[in-house]
């Protein structure tokens, strides 16, 4: 598929897919979703339009689905309005990019030397997690849940190799969310525009580095035609958790049936996006840098130390917006502990032995 194809099939389509039967759906109750995806894009579009579908499927009519990408009703960064207000009854996307509603949102996405996407799921589920989410979404009149995951995301694309933090001093890089404050307080320029648009403020120099998802993602979005150092393991987003966020009012007027079976959906597709990125971002990385020439780097351990430093500021600076804040920012870090000792001893440390025996990078 070419990058322009799917990025720009929205404009030139019909716009919404409706996903239920039209016999059935007479009946239903209707369920309008809007994306922060482009339409067919690989990886986190697909996954938003099979978890439309998978709803529509698992309802068998009592929804009537109709799904919208990035651009096709709303603005990627327009949905959480669109449903806040009952215009739509749901969005899919990443919830950090509403920290400007509260910054609490970032954590129900990912944050700068967070979880990874395990741990994260087993905060929201088994931790406390979802009852936050809850109550942040809730003053929104909102109500959300897990409905994908990208694992461990790259450092991004850059113009330049990084070799010190003061690299990172006047660079322009697109970067939301609490990395975007870490990289701004390293001296850096970001900006926050939506997936369709990265690639041409990447090739006319408006921006000099840019995060996306992966190897598989990036693959698509040919960022290689405008940078070719590409950095691994970013400090930024470790889970890369995204959501389903619904209108509460709406919700709220939905049978117990109903309700579960939007959940079971978002639980599957949750698993399935994840699993999905685990498949094809070793394969989708060979073919940049085999096909493509991407020169593929790692930050060094200053940078990631600076990384650190400007991060415990920015999470204090969140810790000090509100109680509820504080209280999202407490939870997290404290299971975070938990789990992190915990994989440090299991998880990490048989991964790590199992690769010196297998000799692998």
């Amino acid at each position: 598929m070419e990058r322009r194809k799917f990025l720009t099939g929205a404009a030139l389509g019909a716009g919404a897919t409706a996903l239920a039967t039209p016999s059935l759906a007479q009946s239903g109750k209707t369920l309008t979703i809007v994306s922060t995806w482009p339409r067919d894009f690989p990886g986190i579009g697909m996954s938003a339009q099979r978890l439309a579908a998978r709803i529509a499927q698992l309802s068998d009519g009592a929804l009537n689905v109709e799904y919208f990408a990035s651009g096709e009703r709303v603005g990627a960064f327009d949905v959480f309005d669109e449903v806040a207000s009952g215009n739509a009854q749901a969005y899919i996307g990443a919830e950090y990019y509403f920290t400007g509603k509260h910054p609490a949102f970032a954590y129900f996405t990912s944050v700068p030397f967070g979880m990874t996407n395990p741990e994260w799921n087993a905060w929201i589920k088994f931790g406390g997690g979802q009852e936050l989410w809850d109550e942040l979404s809730g003053e929104f009149g909102l109500k959300a849940f897990t409905a994908g995951a990208t694992g461990t995301q790259a450092g991004g694309w850059f113009n330049k190799e990084i070799e010190s933090p003061d690299d990172f001093k006047g660079l322009k890089m697109r970067i939301p969310g609490m990395g975007g404050q870490v990289i701004s307080k390293l001296g850096g320029s970001t900006v926050s525009v939506p997936g369709s648009q990265i690639y041409e403020n990447l090739v006319s120099g408006a921006i000099d580095a840019t995060e996306w998802v992966g190897p598989f993602n990036d693959y698509f979005m040919k960022f290689y035609e405008a940078a070719k150092f590409y950095y691994t393991a970013g400090m930024h987003e470790p889970g890369g958790g995204l959501g389903f966020s619904m209108n509460r009012a709406w919700y709220d007027g939905l049978s117990d049936w109903e309700k579960a079976v939007i959940e079971a959906a978002c639980m599957e597709e949750n698993a399935a996006a994840y699993e999905e990125n685990i498949a094809k971002n070793g394969e989708y990385l060979a073919k940049l840098v085999d096909e493509q020439g991407v020169e593929v780097r790692n930050f060094n351990e200053d940078v990631w130390d600076a990384f650190g430093e400007a991060a415990e500021e920015v999470f204090e600076e969140t810790r000090d917006h509100s109680p509820l804040a504080a209280k999202v920012n407490d939870s997290f870090q404290e299971k975070l502990r938990e789990m992190g000792t915990m994989n440090a001893n299991f998880e990490v440390g048989y991964v790590n032995q199992r690769n010196r025996v297998l000799g692998l990078v």
